[in-house]
């Protein structure tokens, strides 16, 4: 079980990240809890990779405060305190799924049993000796996981995990995720595009055309509203509706000061 202390695991305050002339991410000011899951929530576009990218520490060009795990972002301390796993598997297709955990086991300097439990953690240990190239989608995917998993990361940040992947393995992800929360006390980023995922969070930041909509700084000791809390203060059913309202109240907001 990690320690936890009272700072939040991610702070960031007037957050910027221009590309090309164009600003990606506008000033984004929130906290994120340590030991939770925070969903990531927006469509495609809003600027979700790139925040992630930002805390990872891999994005150029970011100005403003990101903190880190009591570190500012992209320091190299972090880096064995960190997993993360991009939308597309960071995986040698021809090597095994055991030979691929091993390699990036030797990296991190990790013990060699946590290849076992990595592999028993995203259930690959009945396809240990296949070749990565042969695997299904969502097994690779699998297998990108499990390397983030190897060093028992304080912070796991996950762009887009369930994307393509069937009801079943979705649901056994989800429940992954919450015993890593609850057992060892990591903290957990994901973001998704697909809303119905937001029910299984802890805590939520919405976002829309790289802007914070709801769960940033807030008058609660972390930003990130529940799920619960999200609906009924918009008096929304869903947390599909609670985001509608809040595009609509946003563009209401954006019309009446031009």
């Amino acid at each position: 079980m990690m320690n936890k202390s009272g700072e939040p695991a991610i702070r960031a305050s007037g957050l910027v990240v221009v590309r090309g002339g164009r600003t990606v991410l506008d000033g984004l000011e929130f906290s994120i809890p340590q030991g939770q899951i925070t969903g990531l929530l927006g469509p495609s576009g809003c600027g979700k990779s790139t925040l992630i990218r930002s805390i990872v520490g891999t994005q150029a060009r970011v100005t403003g405060t990101l903190d880190v795990l009591g570190r500012p972002a992209g320091d190299r301390a972090l880096r064995p305190r960190i997993g993360y796993v991009a939308q597309a598997p960071s995986i040698y297709d021809d090597l095994t799924v055991r030979q691929n955990l091993a390699y990036f086991a030797a990296i991190l300097g990790t013990p060699r049993d946590t290849v076992d439990r990595a592999l028993a953690d995203v259930d690959l240990t009945s396809h240990a000796a296949a070749l990565a190239g042969n695997l299904s989608g969502g097994q690779r995917s699998r297998v990108s996981l499990a390397v983030a998993l190897l060093g028992e990361p304080e912070l796991l940040v996950l762009d887009e995990p369930t994307v393509g992947l069937d009801p079943v393995l979705r649901r056994d992800l989800w429940n992954l995720f919450h015993r890593l929360a609850a057992e060892r006390g990591a903290t957990l980023l994901i973001s998704s595009h697909v809303m119905d995922e937001a029910e299984r969070c802890h805590r939520l930041l919405l976002m829309r055309d790289g802007r914070i909509l709801a769960g940033g700084t807030s008058q609660t000791e972390f930003g990130g509203d529940t799920p619960e809390a999200l609906r009924t203060r918009t008096g929304s059913e869903t947390v599909e509706g609670a985001f509608l309202h809040l595009v609509d109240q946003a563009k209401s907001l954006e019309e009446a000061r031009r």
